[in-house]
């Protein structure tokens, strides 16, 4: 199954969510509406709402309760946007610039809560206290992933266990609350939520694992923002990690370099040196076995179209170059 048959299943859902997305973005004050809207509608792939509907389908629960779900999630995740990029000082997010990069930081900032609080205002009317404990827990772990990366920035002594842990919480923890708060609103049944909620967890490792390799053999134009941007901000991703761990001295000591001093002056060697040290196809390797971890979980699913295009999706996750 291909993208566009994944995004056919669910065409009528997916719909049903953007018009309440719009619908939630209603501000009486205007720059909030400009700023989240921007954002919202800046050509993102809504891969976690995705999930939430399509784990509602594969649970044959799907309706409005799921879509307005979805519309938490993808609230939290945008929310989330907003302020990484300004901790990150980013100017480019999927080929446009960066709210903070128009309209500054406070703003994004300010209007990021405003989204938490909108998502948080959603889940009371989805009047379900698990799914409230489920996507409250996962917001401070989050919000912890961040903060480790950014304590972690600059930091060449970073273990492979340590960045394990920052991406588990700033990217895999939301993938994991997206399926595992979808089957819990579903009623699945004890071992489906256990499967779902570890699809989810892998997916998304399996997907930030993808995204570190992209920085150093994307494409800017493709991915819709700028090689080498983790080395530019001094973190040390995997395939740096392991390039210093089976490199040379001289590559270790260049890399450790770089990750100190942050920018991009070194950047074409370090392409060369992770290319060369089989860094990149280690943690691509590594993404691969969630892939295939995530996969396994859905054998507690029943055969569907849905089911189906869950398990395209993990396979998608490592074939995709944005």
């Amino acid at each position: 199954m291909q993208v566009k048959d994944i995004y056919a299943l669910i065409e009528q859902d997916f719909a049903d969510v953007d018009s309440l997305i719009r619908e939630q973005l209603s501000s009486r004050v205007p720059l909030v509406e400009k700023i989240a809207d921007y954002i919202v509608s800046s050509g993102g792939k809504r891969l976690r709402p995705l999930l939430v509907i399509m784990t509602a389908k594969a649970l044959e629960k799907s309706g409005p309760q799921a879509n307005k779900l979805a519309t938490v999630i993808e609230f939290l995740h945008t929310a989330t946007l907003l302020h990484d990029d300004v901790v990150d000082t980013s100017d480019m997010r999927r080929g446009n610039p960066t709210a903070n990069e128009k309209w500054g930081n406070a703003p994004s900032v300010l209007v990021g809560d405003f989204l938490y609080s909108r998502s948080f205002q959603l889940m009371v009317e989805l009047k379900n206290l698990q799914v409230m404990d489920i996507l409250s827990n996962s917001t401070c772990v989050i919000a912890e992933g961040e903060v480790l990366q950014l304590v972690n920035c600059k930091n060449p002594d970073t273990s492979e266990e340590q960045y394990m842990d920052v991406i588990k919480g700033k990217t895999a923890m939301l993938f994991e609350a997206s399926t595992h708060s979808a089957a819990v609103l579903c009623e699945a049944n004890a071992e489906q939520e256990q499967a779902l909620k570890e699809y989810g967890h892998h997916l998304g490792m399996a997907f930030q694992l993808v995204d570190d390799v992209l920085d150093y053999e994307g494409d800017a134009e493709t991915m819709g923002k700028n090689v080498g941007d983790d080395l530019a901000e001094g973190k040390a991703t995997l395939p740096l990690i392991h390039a210093m761990r089976e490199g040379t001295d001289e590559h270790a000591k260049l890399i450790r370099k770089a990750i100190r001093k942050g920018g991009l002056e070194d950047i074409d060697a370090i392409m060369e040196i992770v290319k060369t040290c089989g860094s990149l196809e280690y943690t691509k390797q590594i993404a691969r076995k969630h892939v295939e971890l995530a996969q396994q979980c859905l054998n507690h699913l029943a055969d569907t179209d849905a089911k189906e295009a869950l398990h395209s999706l993990a396979r998608i996750a490592i074939e995709r170059n944005t």
